[in-house]
């Protein structure tokens, strides 16, 4: 009988949107007149930008002739794509094109770039975090078993709380993955310039990598706060970057992203020599990839059109007014509250230590759905993340339900 890697029998329980997945499933069998509004999962409901939608139309237009049919396109990505996204996101950061590697999301990146590092790395992960960080190094092997506070042996925890505006500290000992996330998911809050300069010196110190996922950039709105972490001198030398178009442009159904690998930035292998991140994971990207197609990249591309960039925006900005929304509603209602102002998330403080138990509550009393913070790592219980992708409809009905539905 064939043997199976037992690291994954190590995971907890199951992933946690499915999970919340099978809870609404259940309440829904069971209350089937129950309007259920979903503010859980992160999802989009707008649809494509109308320059995107052209786009893609062509895209697939030029697959159907024969002489703009494309076959297997580059790994990496093509040119036209990889050149606006240094031309427009990495203006004046010295990120070349040839360090981008289009995608088919930044989730899968985030989770299989720790493939290329050893066994034996030491990571560091903000609690709480987007369970994809810990659940990979878990899968790997960089780990022992959980214990009863839900932690994992072998990875050091930076938690985020209240009383630490969410901002990761330090860790006490050398690492040598970090990662980070601004705007973060799940707390919504964002790291400041001098934060960022902070771990990239601790980063350059130590010999550490940070795997920073920036995946919501585009929601920032205060002009204070960085978009890239290559914005901070010296992260070319210890940082990768993911980004990705799903949540900005609405492609969580069409899959597109990226990863910035800068060139210069170095690894160790057993035996001393330095080693270049950019070429393992060249290697890693064209051994198990096969590339985004090429009407997707003709979609993606659009979105740095001049229209496209106004369209994209206009959504933006309807998701971030619903964060207003929420945000407002909720603090309005005696809750302590935080994100929603660089940042799709809110997040907010719970009435009841038990986040699932506000989930129940929420979803028996009000029938809306929302994340709870346990979900995301310990550090997470006592927390809960509303999400502003949503119809302002169906956000202005979810806000009146909490406001009549719960106590304060």
């Amino acid at each position: 009988m064939a043997r199976i890697n037992d690291n994954y029998l190590k995971l907890q329980a199951g992933y946690l949107f499915p999970e919340i997945g099978r809870r609404v499933r259940e309440f829904a069998e069971n209350n089937p007149k129950a309007d259920i509004i979903k503010l859980g999962i992160g999802d989009v409901v707008l649809p494509l930008a109308e320059s995107v939608v052209e786009a893609f139309k062509r895209g697939v237009e030029d697959m159907a002739k024969e002489d703009s049919f494309k076959g297997y396109g580059p790994e990496q990505g093509y040119d036209f794509l990889r050149n606006a996204v240094v031309e427009n996101d990495f203006a004046g950061l010295g990120i070349d094109a040839d360090e981008v590697f289009i995608s088919d999301g930044s989730k899968c990146d985030s989770g299989n770039i720790q493939e290329i590092f050893s066994i034996d790395s030491k990571v560091a992960i903000s609690d709480p975090a987007y369970p994809v960080y810990v659940d990979t190094n878990v899968m790997a092997g960089r780990t022992g078993a959980a214990n009863d506070s839900g932690t994992y042996e072998g990875i050091v925890y930076m938690p985020l709380n209240d009383t630490n505006n969410f901002s990761p500290e330090l860790p006490k000992e050398s690492v040598d993955l970090i990662y980070l996330c601004s705007p973060n998911n799940p707390t919504g809050m964002t790291m400041s310039r001098s934060e960022l300069k902070t771990w990239v010196d601790y980063a350059k110190q130590n010999n550490s990598i940070i795997l920073f996922d920036s995946a919501y950039e585009r929601f920032i709105t205060e002009k204070d706060v960085p978009k890239s972490i290559y914005e901070i001198e010296g992260a070319k030398d210890c940082a990768i970057e993911f980004r990705s178009f799903s949540k900005t442009a609405g492609f969580t159904g069409v899959r597109c992203a990226y990863t910035v690998v800068p060139k210069q930035l170095m690894g160790q292998s057993s035996s001393g020599e330095k080693i270049s991140i950019h070429s393992l994971w060249n290697r890693r990207h064209c051994t198990k990839f096969n590339g985004a197609s090429y009407p997707v990249q003709k979609a993606a591309a659009a979105i740095y059109s001049e229209k496209g960039k106004a369209q994209v925006d206009e959504r933006v900005s309807y998701y971030m007014e619903n964060a207003k929304v929420i945000r407002e509603a909720l603090s309005e209602k005696g809750f302590s509250v935080f994100g929603g102002v660089n940042a799709p998330y809110v997040w907010l403080k719970t009435p009841e230590p038990d986040s699932w138990g506000f989930f129940d509550s929420l979803l028996n009393s009000c029938h809306v759905v929302g994340t709870p913070g346990a979900g995301f790592g310990p550090s997470g219980e006592g927390y809960f993340r509303l999400s502003a992708f949503g119809t302002k409809e169906n956000i202005s009905t979810a806000i009146e339900r909490i406001r009549n539905g719960l106590p304060s």
